[in-house]
């Protein structure tokens, strides 16, 4: 089995679920793929991480930074973070955050950050691309270049399409249709 069939296997197994789901865009869907139980598993990371770099680096994006909105893209941006020291150019990692702090520092992004750094954005499931979005103005506000956004699982319902209609690139390590979620 290679690597990416292990990882569709292990989200059909951690994360997906039929029934009756209120997703983040208010729509209604007769099934749910939380990727985090994936994503925060030991075998998860195991698998999101080497995946998640050959896909930033066949796309040809080469950033130095990876993040995106917590707290879906966290695990997803440490494991590939993680899995580029073993493979180099390393990449860090940041998070931003739903709004900036009101104390401390009061920032929105935190992490490995700097500004002008070219960033791929990532995501552990996208469905409209709103969060995606978020992330990128977050980004691009503090002065990043964001070359690419990563999903592991593009639900197909239309969020790539908008990201690419704000002029970036998307790739997705796996889809809907992979996941065979129509035939459950």
């Amino acid at each position: 089995m290679t690597p990416h069939d292990e990882l569709v296997a292990l989200l059909r197994v951690k994360s997906f679920r039929t029934g009756q789901f209120t997703l983040a865009s208010g729509r209604k869907s007769p099934f749910y793929v939380d990727a985090r139980p994936t994503t925060m598993s030991a075998a998860g990371l195991a698998l999101i991480g080497p995946l998640g770099l050959a896909a930033v680096r066949e796309a040809g994006w080469a950033p130095t930074l990876v993040g995106g909105l917590t707290l879906g893209a966290d695990p997803v941006a440490y494991a590939i973070a993680r899995a580029s020291v073993d493979a180099p150019p390393a990449m860090d990692a940041f998070t931003v955050r739903k709004q900036a702090k009101t104390h401390g520092t009061g920032r929105r992004i935190e992490g490995v950050f700097v500004p002008g750094a070219r960033t791929v954005v990532v995501e552990d499931v996208i469905t409209t691309g709103g969060s995606a979005l978020e992330a990128v103005a977050a980004v691009r506000a503090e002065g990043g270049k964001v070359v690419g956004v990563l999903a592991v699982v593009d639900r197909e319902e239309g969020g790539r399409a908008a990201i690419e209609a704000a002029g970036l690139p998307v790739r997705a390590l796996v889809t809907l249709t992979q996941l065979n979620a129509h035939k459950r």
